[in-house]
């Protein structure tokens, strides 16, 4: 059985890492407990700025770091950093391309019993809608370390989604090339097309296996950059296999399935399911039950699949 981590807990130890390599300074909204950014602190507090609980001044305080050509990761729980903090975001951040860097823990429904205040669904949606924001949603802890280096080396800025939830540790680490833009093809496939992102990958290859002893042969996608979305990539699966479903522990309004749609949109050359969080509020409960609940595992993966070839 696969280990399991939390992707916020690897990103406080690359991030730590990464420190003796880069030059960057680090901010959190008195939350660096739980978004892992105090094992950065503890060993670089020089570099470390707690902003308080007032995120769209940590943004603000970010931007101005990164206006002198450092770069400057701030990190709270999605909800907080990237929906109260949204107008900083977008006038002092992605307007001037700042490399601003907003590592948002506690994303999707996986927050658990925190309830539908804290279950940021739609982080996606709104950083996807702004200019030069690049958006990254990380299967598990090695694909998390592999992304934030790319990401401390790309002068722009970029949202990256982290949750609470210890998941599969599903990449070996050093031994897949992640370049941000470039989706990942874990499975060749010739009647349907799996495209996932973050924690739903590993649920993608249960989905393939499950979907195996039916006969059915599909191919799986790794994107773990939202936006650049790799369109190349999934056009070619997708003229391929005929048949795409999409699957993200996000809202199903504005995250991966509506980019891959936009995508598609032209060649029509697919038929595409969403699969997702459907448009709804979430719920209090633990983590592993909410899953349960909003079918966001490989069984629900498979039913999407079963449907859509029924077409």
């Amino acid at each position: 059985m696969a280990e399991k981590e939390a992707t916020r807990v690897a990103y406080g130890r690359k991030l730590t890492e990464l420190g003796e390599k880069y030059d960057f300074y680090v901010l959190d909204a008195d939350l660096s407990g739980s978004t892992q950014t105090a094992v950065f602190a503890k060993k670089y507090p020089e570099r470390f700025f707690n902003c308080g609980i007032a995120e769209g001044n940590m943004i603000s305080v970010a931007a101005g770091i990164a206006a002198t050509g450092i770069p400057a990761f701030a990190s709270s729980f999605a909800m907080f950093a990237c929906g109260r903090a949204f107008e900083q975001i977008r006038n002092s951040v992605a307007y001037p391309q700042l490399p601003v860097k907003i590592c948002a823990s506690h994303a999707g429904v996986t927050v658990g019993e925190d309830g539908a205040t804290h279950q940021f669904c739609e982080d996606m949606a709104i950083m996807r809608a702004l200019p030069n924001m690049t958006v990254v949603c990380p299967a598990d802890s090695a694909s998390t370390e592999a992304l934030l280096e790319e990401i401390v080396k790309f002068d722009g800025p970029v949202y990256m989604r982290l949750g609470r939830y210890a998941v599969p540790q599903f990449y070996t680490k050093g031994e897949q090339e992640f370049k941000l833009g470039k989706g990942i093809v874990l499975a060749d496939g010739k009647d349907v097309t799996i495209v996932a992102t973050g924690i739903m990958v590993a649920a993608a290859m249960e989905a393939r296996a499950i979907l195996a002893e039916e006969g059915i042969d599909a191919a799986v996608i790794d994107i773990h950059t939202v936006k650049p979305l790799d369109v190349e990539l999934i056009t070619e699966y997708a003229e391929k296999t005929g048949n795409v479903v999409t699957s993200e522990e996000h809202s199903v309004i504005g995250g991966l399935g509506d980019a891959v749609i936009s995508a598609l949109s032209e060649s029509a050359c697919a038929k595409v399911v969403k699969h997702g969080i459907e448009d709804v509020f979430g719920t209090s409960a633990p983590a592993g039950v909410l899953l349960e609940h909003y079918g966001l595992n490989a069984n629900g993966i498979v039913e999407k699949v079963r449907k859509l070839l029924k077409k």
